[in-house]
């Protein structure tokens, strides 16, 4: 079969991670755009992963998507960056122990600024970024600030764990599934200063009539 479609460029960073590693296949498959889309990925990783980023070249290879156009690995963030219409910012600088969460900013204040002003210089005008790696928020914010002339709803951040953990607890407690649950809204970073909202929460019966649940 064919594809008339142009390919989309996808950057995804930390690429060879657990995320990222699960994220490939999905995109390389069609599962985000869908069965007549083809697709280029950008592979973005550290130095230090670059062989478990080439061993993800090789599945991929095996894997024979018919949609995916193209696989750039790289560890240069404007090789990656280069006319992308997606970035999918999954690599971030993790918390380790004894580590204050200021040092932890400071590192990925680093990391996005350099995600962000490569977007500025070399993405797409129009280019989506998903900002995964924790603090989701305070991450999406920094890479925006490093790329003014991109539209700022093109940009969200993905706290969609905590979302998903205030949904259940939820649903626990009112005796429903989670897929009852609507309308729950996830406040803040990854952190003990998070604020699950649920002031507009609503539980849907399986009459499908709303009401109220907190």
């Amino acid at each position: 079969m064919s594809h008339q479609n142009k390919p989309v460029r996808v950057v995804i960073t930390g690429a060879a991670g657990q995320i990222g590693y699960s994220l490939v296949p999905l995109i390389a498959s069609g599962e985000m755009f869908g069965p007549h889309q083809p697709v280029i990925l950008a592979l973005l990783e550290i130095e230090y992963a670059r062989d478990m980023l080439d061993g993800m070249v090789m599945e991929l290879q095996d894997g024979a998507y018919p949609l995916l156009h193209e696989v750039i690995p790289t560890t240069d963030p404007n090789v990656a960056f280069d006319k992308a219409d997606y970035c999918l910012l999954v690599g971030a600088f993790p918390r380790k122990e004894g580590m204050q969460r200021s040092d932890l900013l400071a590192k990925n204040i680093d990391i996005f600024k350099i995600h962000g002003s490569a977007i500025e210089r070399l993405a797409s005008r129009n280019a989506k970024v998903l900002v995964v790696g924790n603090p989701a928020n305070t991450n999406c914010f920094v890479c925006k600030h490093f790329a003014p002339s991109i539209n700022p709803k093109n940009f969200s951040a993905l706290t969609r764990l905590d979302h998903n953990r205030a949904v259940s607890e939820i649903a626990k407690r009112v005796g429903a599934n989670a897929g009852e649950v609507k309308n729950v809204i996830i406040w803040g970073n990854h952190s003990d200063t998070q604020f699950p909202d649920v002031s507009h929460g609503y539980l849907r019966t399986h009459d499908h009539a709303l009401k109220k649940c907190c």
